[in-house]
């Protein structure tokens, strides 16, 4: 099975990117989770983006805020799919990072979750991998089928509730 590459742009982004993490295990997806900078460590960005494919990768997550270049620059090295997470900051609430990860190029597409999105950016990327993996395909589908009876189930839920006022 391939490997998901989670990279940070800072230490401080992990308490986010832990929740990609725990949505991988849940899958039994193997990962790696570093920190690179677009901005302070570009050469080792790209350089682990150029040889991510031949290291057995299959998906990139990239976390960032601010500035939030980093999923681009995983992107411009590799033809592997990237998926941004917008990292909330301080100053603009995750807006800046949102912007700058959705916002690529043509030929430099960055699939992108919404502010703090790890969970998601997790699932995007098992679906990426399902494509060519059957056993993950059916833990997706027993997935949503367990999302979707747990919503039944509040809707049963919230009826009774009701009647009973």
């Amino acid at each position: 099975m391939k490997k998901v590459a989670i990279i940070m742009g800072s230490d401080s982004d992990f308490k986010v990117v832990q929740k990609a993490v725990l949505k991988l295990k849940e899958f039994d997806v193997p990962y790696e989770v570093r920190v690179m900078s677009a901005h302070r460590t570009p050469d080792k960005a790209a350089e682990f983006s150029k040889n991510a494919k031949a290291e057995g990768f299959g998906v990139i997550i990239a976390a960032a805020g601010m500035a939030a270049h980093l999923g681009g620059v995983l992107a411009a090295h590799t033809t592997l799919p990237v998926i941004g997470i917008p990292i909330k900051s301080a100053a603009f609430d995750g807006m800046d990072a949102l912007l700058a990860t959705v916002m690529m190029p043509p030929g430099i597409p960055v699939a992108t979750v919404g502010v703090d999105g790890a969970a998601n950016a997790a699932i995007l990327a098992v679906e990426m991998l399902a494509v060519s993996d059957e056993e993950l395909s059916d833990k997706l589908v027993k997935m949503k089928a367990d999302m979707a009876e747990g919503v039944a189930k509040k809707d049963e839920d919230i009826i009774r509730k009701v009647s009973e006022l």
